[in-house]
């Protein structure tokens, strides 16, 4: 009898420290608000499977009529989120893999149609679904978009650097696509993944090796050493304990039993994601016959001329972007997109938690990469006659946090500033809301 009164008061007690704790840590009770479990970092094969497929033009692609899923809805929900990826409107790739209601090509219905396309990689592909909406609002206040429909038409995409979004937008150019205006949002992923690539042994014109390498994985298990098998094998086995466990977690309703859940959560998804670190530093086999050939350096490059080659590739891709529109009478204008490793605002401790970390293994290449960006936009775009606009800074003063994650992308505020800037840009840009008239360069 005394043995079972013991264990009742110890259970109780256990239950109501569990409970104070939740409280302090969440400001919830967890009765009414019991834990969901955090989405899990992707996998190398989460990358492939089911969603993305290789492309022969562009490298990788989403798979055409797949439902769009990413960790960073769940985190832009909490700052209210946009009704396009609200619960039950979910959207959909198009018949290329872009995040897009439309099929390509779209044709124009009227005249008062006006195309933007929007280029880039994830910061672009989320501008797409979530600062879209407010740039259109923003053109709408001038004169020239009033009695028009403006149509965002997304071909970003995560990972994409150049000269892929040349190449893309010289394929649906060939297929009749039209626009009237070109947005790219990029820079990012120019000098964050190129060093990857070169790192490992691939030329920077290739595309990620972060993106393509699961691909040429799947295709040619040959190039799998047994130490990726054996990383790939650890992560998968931590990740099928990690979504059981998720599933535990959002059924229990005892509090006592959450402190323990989830403290063996956080362990395993420690050390899961340590071993997503050692997988991706691995280097895969030479594999001579694989199927899917990826082109080495194509000159050596110190670490002085690899930012300088980056830039310089970047610069004349976009050049050509430039040319290619001008030619067909469309405008083109150039956004550098904010970074938090290159930046001069004040991050408060919350979000320097969200946002910062010094083993980003993208923060060196953006800390130096981005200098030479900028000098090859006064060299190199000048020159080219290329609509450019330095968003460097353009998230340092807003009070509100801005970066989503610890790599690149914006919260539902930081998406509606950089909107209000690229609007200004564009408006800022000779077009014919401005009375100018695209002409091509000499």
């Amino acid at each position: 009898m005394r043995l079972a009164i013991g264990v009742a008061i110890f259970v109780v007690c256990a239950e109501l420290l569990a409970l104070g704790a939740y409280l302090v840590e969440t400001g919830r009770l967890f009765y009414a608000h019991p834990r969901t479990a955090a989405a899990l970092p992707l996998t190398p094969e989460d990358r492939v499977t089911p969603a993305v497929q290789v492309h022969p033009y562009f490298g990788f692609a989403h798979r055409p009529g797949v439902d769009f899923r990413d960790e960073r809805a769940e985190l832009l929900a909490r700052d209210g989120l946009p009704s396009v990826l609200a619960p039950g409107s979910r959207p959909r790739t198009n018949n290329f893999g872009f995040i897009s209601p439309h099929a390509y090509p779209l044709a124009k219905r009227s005249e008062d149609q006006f195309f933007v396309g929007i280029f880039g990689g994830s910061v672009g592909m989320w501008f797409c679904q979530v600062g879209a909406p407010r740039l259109v609002e923003r053109l709408k206040e001038q004169a020239f978009f009033r009695g028009r429909e403006v149509v965002p038409l997304c071909f970003a995409y995560s990972g994409y650097k150049q000269p892929q979004l040349a190449l893309v937008l010289a394929y649906f150019l060939s297929i009749g696509q039209v626009f009237d205006l070109v947005v790219n949002i990029d820079g990012f992923n120019d000098v964050a993944l190129a060093p990857l690539n070169d790192a490992r042994g691939l030329d920077i014109s290739m595309p990620s090796v972060q993106h393509i390498e699961g691909l040429v994985n799947l295709v040619s298990q040959s190039t799998l050493t047994p130490e990726k098998l054996d990383a790939l094998a650890g992560v998968f086995r931590d990740r099928a304990r990690l979504i059981d466990l998720s599933g535990r977690i959002e059924r229990n309703r005892v509090a006592a039993l959450d402190v323990v859940f989830n403290a063996y959560y956080r362990w395993v998804l420690g050390r899961y994601e340590r071993e997503l670190g050692r997988y991706a530093e691995l280097p895969s086999s030479d594999a001579q016959n694989a199927l899917i050939g990826l082109t080495p350096p194509v000159a050596p490059r110190t670490p002085d001329r690899l930012y300088a080659d980056i830039a310089d590739q970047w610069a004349r891709s976009s050049v050509l972007m430039r040319e290619m529109l001008n030619r067909r009478g469309a405008a083109y204008v150039h956004v550098l997109q904010p970074n938090q490793y290159y930046t001069k605002r004040r991050f408060n401790d919350a979000e320097a938690a969200t946002a910062l970390t010094d083993t980003s293994p993208y923060k060196q290449g953006v800390e130096q990469g981005y200098p030479v960006l900028q000098a090859a936009a006064r060299s190199v775009l000048q020159e080219g006659g290329v609509s450019f606009f330095d968003a460097t800074d353009v998230l340092d003063r807003e009070p509100a946090p801005v970066y989503l994650d610890d790599c690149c992308h914006y919260t539902l505020v930081g998406n509606r500033v950089f909107a209000d800037f690229v609007a200004a840009s564009i408006l800022g840009t000779p077009g014919p809301w401005n009375g100018s008239v695209i002409r091509p360069a000499p």
